[in-house]
């Protein structure tokens, strides 16, 4: 299995706390925390990550070089941002199958990806994204799905919007997918793809109440330095 990590963030909110890195490599007990995310993949299965980069992506590549702890990497770099769909499609040129996961290089979310591979191959989908149901979801919006979690629209995140599930950052994507539509060079996969195609492509949602943290805000950052300990070597 393979897997995409948009890795070229700037993490503007993350100024004050870190600086002058990616925000995929921050530290968490002295440890990058892509660091933790390779590990967490060794132990899914995945055996090819290709890094989307762009804002130094060069500590990145000397970091991680071109294998870890087994598993082959790559490196789609971005010239200029292309939005998150658009550093998928671009990365998605160095995946060798027909599907690869995508996920967020600042967020982790500790879900069975076997489980979603099933899933998306039992339900003959388009894309599966991974779904994390939250009590409150202000910061995030919500994903609306059917009986047979086929996802069928998306509510932008709003103050007092209450529980629901959310969308955990965590994609298996058919690259014929890609083919068929005629994407631009740069463009948004929550808007301009999830959003725009959910009522007739088969995109539907897993649902796993894995651990999920995203360290894009100061406080959760923090919350990384507890949390991350239990999954250390």
């Amino acid at each position: 299995m393979e897997a995409i990590i948009l890795a070229g963030g700037f993490g503007t909110r993350l100024k004050s706390v870190v600086d002058d890195i990616p925000k995929s490599m921050a530290l968490v007990n002295g440890h990058p925390f892509l660091e933790y995310l390779l590990n967490y993949l060794t132990g899914q299965g995945i055996h090819k990550v290709i890094f989307s980069v762009g804002y130094k992506n060069e500590q990145i590549r000397d970091y991680f070089k071109d294998h870890y702890k087994g598993m082959q990497i790559c490196y789609a770099i971005e010239d200029e941002p292309l939005g998150t769909g658009g550093g998928i499609k671009n990365a998605f040129m160095q995946v060798d199958g027909d599907l690869a996961y995508t996920m967020n290089g600042d967020s982790l979310f500790r879900l069975d990806f076997s489980a979603m591979h099933k899933l998306h191959t039992t339900s003959v989908a388009d894309i599966t994204i991974a779904l994390r149901y939250f009590t409150e979801t202000d910061r995030y919006g919500t994903v609306k799905i059917d009986d047979n979690r086929k996802i069928t629209g998306f509510i932008e995140k709003i103050e007092g919007l209450g529980g629901g599930y959310i969308n955990g950052g965590v994609y298996l994507i058919n690259r014929s997918f890609f083919e068929k539509q005629d994407f631009p060079q740069k463009f948004s996969i929550e808007k301009d793809c999830f959003e725009k195609f959910c009522k007739e492509a088969r995109i539907f949602g897993y649902l796993s109440r894995g651990y999920f943290l995203d360290i894009g805000i100061p406080e959760d950052y923090q919350k990384a330095q507890d949390d991350f300990k239990r999954f250390e070597d």
